[in-house]
């Protein structure tokens, strides 16, 4: 059995990363459809098209490391995206479909962070600074994604769920 090192774990957090960000480019669109707020819609239309320069510097960094770009199955993010799922099916027509649409977007915000957060610290210590510089661009785009959702919960959403 090969021994599991840094680089080992850097790589199938990498994959797992890769596999997330494909599976939250394609759940966009349909929160961005089922969003009653015309901020969140164009919030969420927004983190499509990073999430799309994402994936691009993912697949610079499976270069950097020598290794094809192939995703491996993120049991968290499926289990994060189908419970966006399950409130669009329960909070449909309703005045909270747009906060608990927001706060499962957030959630999908909060896992990427850390997992680029991660990374990002990971591919210091192996040397990888162009990686590093990918992933910490990366970071600050998700970082920056949160604090817009915030504000649009703070500004209007969560009032308007109140009615």
């Amino acid at each position: 059995m090969a021994a599991k090192t840094l680089e080992t774990l850097f790589h199938d957090t990498l994959r797992d990363i890769y596999y997330a960000e494909r599976k939250i480019l394609k759940s966009l669109p349909k929160m961005a459809r089922a969003a009653q707020s015309e901020e969140l819609k164009a919030a969420f239309q927004k983190h499509k098209d990073q999430t799309e320069g994402q994936i691009e510097r993912l697949q610079q960094v499976f270069e950097i490391i020598g290794k094809p770009a192939r995703g491996k199955t993120c049991d968290a993010i499926e289990g994060i995206l189908a419970e966006g799922e399950e409130i669009m099916e329960e909070y449909k027509d309703t005045p909270a479909l747009d906060a608990g649409l927001l706060a499962a977007a957030q959630a999908v915000e909060h896992y990427e962070i850390t997992r680029y957060g991660t990374l990002k610290r990971w591919a210091t210590v192996l040397k990888l600074n162009d990686a590093v510089k990918l992933l910490d661009e990366t970071l600050q785009e998700e970082s920056q994604t949160d604090e817009d959702l915030t504000t649009i919960a703070d500004a209007t959403v969560n009032a308007e769920a109140l009615a």
